[in-house]
C-alpha cells in the first residue's frame, strides 16, 4: 500500500492538509463570533455629563441598537453616587414580545420610561432633581437572542443650585479674527486675478497694435519708407 505524502510548511515540518469543508466552517464561526461581538450596542448622546437646575425634571438619554431581534430582552438602569459605591437599580424593563413591562423597586420613585421601545429608545424622566440625585446613571440593554451578550452606557448627572451662563466672548473674537484673516485672503486672490486680466488685456492690445504698425509700415503708408524719398527734380 503506497504512503500518502503529506505537504510540509516553509520549515520542512509536515503540516495537516485543511479541507475546504473545515475552512468553511472555521470562517462561518469567526464571522458568527464578530457580529455577536458588534451587533448589540448602547448609546447616551453626546454628551456624557448633564447639568440640570435643582428641582426641575430631566430627560436621561439612552437608546440601543440590534441587529438581530429583540423581543424578549432587558433593560434596567442603575445609578450610584461614584464609581467605588454599589449601584442601585431605579427601574427594570422586561419585554414580553416586545410589549414592556415596567417594574420599579422604590414605590416613590421619581423615575418614569418616556422613550417607545419601538424606537429603540429607553430614555427616563426624572422629575424633580435634588442634590442627592447628583451622580451616575448607568443604562442596561441584554438581549437573549444574542447569547445574552450585554451593553451599557454611564452618563453623569450633576445638580447645581444656579447654572453657570457660558462666556463665549474668546470664541467669537477667535471666530471673528479668523473670519477676516479668510475674508483678506479671499480679497487678495481675487486682486490677483483681476491684474492678471488686466495685464493680459493691455498686453493683448499693445500686441494688436504693433501688428497693425508693422503692416501699415510694408504697405507704404505714412511713417514708411516711401514717404520719406525726395522727390524728383523737374
Amino acid at each position: 500500500m503506497k504512503a500518502e505524502k503529506v505537504p510540509l510548511d516553509f520549515h520542512g515540518v509536515e503540516s495537516a492538509k485543511i479541507s475546504p469543508r473545515r475552512l468553511l466552517v472555521a470562517i462561518l464561526i469567526g464571522f458568527v463570533l464578530f457580529q455577536v461581538n458588534v451587533a448589540i450596542e448602547v448609546n447616551i448622546g453626546k454628551l456624557p455629563t448633564i447639568e440640570v437646575l435643582n428641582g426641575t425634571d430631566v430627560i436621561l438619554p439612552c437608546t440601543f441598537s440590534s441587529c438581530m431581534d429583540y423581543k424578549d430582552s432587558s433593560f434596567w438602569w442603575t445609578f450610584q453616587k461614584n464609581r467605588t459605591e454599589k449601584a442601585k437599580e431605579i427601574i427594570q424593563i422586561k419585554l414580553n414580545d416586545k410589549r414592556p413591562q415596567v417594574t420599579l423597586p422604590d414605590e416613590e420613585s421619581r423615575v418614569t420610561l418616556v422613550g417607545d421601545i419601538k424606537d429603540k429608545n429607553i430614555s427616563l424622566l426624572l422629575t424633580d432633581v435634588d442634590f442627592e440625585d447628583t451622580g451616575l446613571y448607568t443604562c442596561f440593554f441584554k438581549n437573549p437572542q444574542e447569547m445574552n451578550q450585554e451593553a451599557n452606557a454611564t452618563l453623569q448627572l450633576i445638580v447645581v443650585s444656579e447654572l453657570v451662563e457660558v462666556d463665549n466672548t474668546l470664541t467669537l473674537i477667535i471666530l471673528s479674527v479668523v473670519g477676516g484673516v479668510i475674508g483678506f485672503l479671499i480679497l487678495i486672490f481675487i486682486i490677483k486675478k483681476l491684474v492678471k486680466f488686466i495685464i493680459k488685456q493691455v498686453g493683448k492690445k499693445k500686441k494688436e497694435c504693433l501688428v497693425n504698425s508693422c503692416a501699415n509700415t510694408e504697405r507704404g503708408h505714412y511713417g514708411s519708407k516711401t514717404d520719406l524719398k525726395t522727390p524728383t527734380k523737374a
